[in-house]
């Protein structure tokens, strides 16, 4: 079993910025990937930003997104970060993160999500 803990989430001003932490832990073999998705009220979870943990890392951003925020990663400690900066009313959701994650209990990879952190934009 794998578990994902988020941290950082908050109220911020526009022009903002603010910086999102997820630790995964648990029984884990490998990452493969990790990633952000947030979630507005009446919306569909859309992909905010993905980081491979192979190699170089390769990333992928919504447009939404680009320019302004920053996915990063610690392969030694299993964390992915988000940066935000700019950060405009339309950024307010509840900010996931998820993980591709082979653990050592049972075969995968299998995808986790962490419990999220809501992220408020306003004046």
């Amino acid at each position: 079993q794998v578990q994902l803990v988020e941290s950082g989430g908050g109220l911020v001003q526009p022009g903002g910025s603010l910086r999102l932490t997820c630790a995964a832990s648990g029984s884990i073999f490998s990452v493969n990937a990790m990633g952000w998705y947030r979630q507005a009220p009446g919306k569909q979870r859309e992909l905010v930003a993905l980081i491979t943990f192979i190699g170089a890392g390769a990333t992928n951003y919504a447009d939404s997104v680009k320019g302004r925020f920053t996915i990063s990663r610690d392969n030694a400690k299993n964390m992915v970060f988000l940066q935000m900066n700019s950060l405009q009313p339309e950024d307010t959701a509840v900010y996931y993160c998820n993980g591709i994650v082979s653990a050592t209990t049972i075969r995968g990879p299998y995808s986790y999500w962490g419990q999220g952190t809501q992220v408020t934009v306003s004046s």
